[in-house]
């Protein structure tokens, strides 16, 4: 009795695309599912991978057809960068970031340039329109995956108040702090965040020029409150004041609407 036949792009040869069951590899979605249906739900929510290496990318690659929900970053981190008349804002995206490359770029009312960098190897869940059908027999799946859309606003939303400081110094000191909520690994030392970030990927980060940026982590770094290490960042101290207020504010408008009308 002959086994079964392998796949048409194994006869030919090639290799089979990469799937991955997305529940396995992201346990905090997972978590959104009552105990028992995590198990059924992590055998049926099989979707494809998609793996970037380091380096210099167009985009991540647009969702095949319609009806798709987006790209899932498994792991690994990438660095968006858009810019307008020869000024450059970015955004990082991590673990657990929903993205939905060529969205944004439709019907804009300026004209900008876009840049996409792989910063560390990245995997990536494809949410195509077949994951959504098996995504959608579990709506506990549908809401977390809002919630991290609104999370990523959230995040956003604070990168761009942080941009508007008047010193770059203290944008840097903000930024690092603000990243170290996400990123940060508390030590006996002081808080690590395990990022390999340029100066150039901070300059575009604080919308400051690069020599600029220079010169603000060479200050910081002579207070004490910042020190460079192979993997990354060492901060020392207590975050920023402004800070606090900003993801404050941030808090209060995103949630406060929502707080309110459940009040009602």
């Amino acid at each position: 009795m002959s086994g079964p036949k392998p796949a048409a792009s194994e006869r030919r040869g090639g290799r089979a695309p990469a799937h991955c069951r997305v529940l396995v590899e992201d346990p905090d979605l997972a978590a959104a599912l009552p105990p028992a249906a995590r198990e059924r739900a992590s055998l049926e929510c099989v979707v494809p991978l998609l793996r970037l290496p380091r380096g210099r990318v167009s985009a991540p690659p647009r969702l095949p057809g319609e009806g798709g929900i987006g790209l899932l970053v498994l792991d690994g981190l990438l660095f968006r960068r858009v810019g307008i008349d020869g000024r450059f804002g970015g955004e990082l995206l991590g673990e657990g970031d929903v993205l939905r490359p060529g969205y944004d770029e439709q019907e804009a009312s300026l004209a900008f340039t876009t840049g996409w960098r792989v910063l560390e190897t990245s995997r990536i869940a494809v949410l195509d329109a077949r994951a959504a059908y098996r995504l959608a027999r579990y709506p506990e799946l549908t809401g977390a995956l809002v919630a991290r859309a609104l999370e990523r606003s959230r995040n956003f939303a604070v990168n761009m108040a942080i941009v508007h400081q008047p010193k770059v110094e203290l944008r840097l000191h903000m930024l690092l702090w603000h990243l170290a909520g996400r990123w940060g690994r508390v030590g006996r030392d002081g808080v690590r965040v395990p990022l390999r970030l340029t100066h150039g990927v901070l300059a575009d980060l604080v919308a400051a020029r690069r020599p600029t940026v220079t010169g603000a982590l060479a200050k910081l770094i002579a207070q004490g409150l910042v020190a460079h290490e192979a993997s990354g960042w060492l901060l020392r101290g207590a975050p920023p004041g402004e800070l606090l207020e900003v993801r404050q504010v941030s808090l209060t408008q995103t949630d406060g609407p929502a707080r309110a009308s459940a009040a009602r």
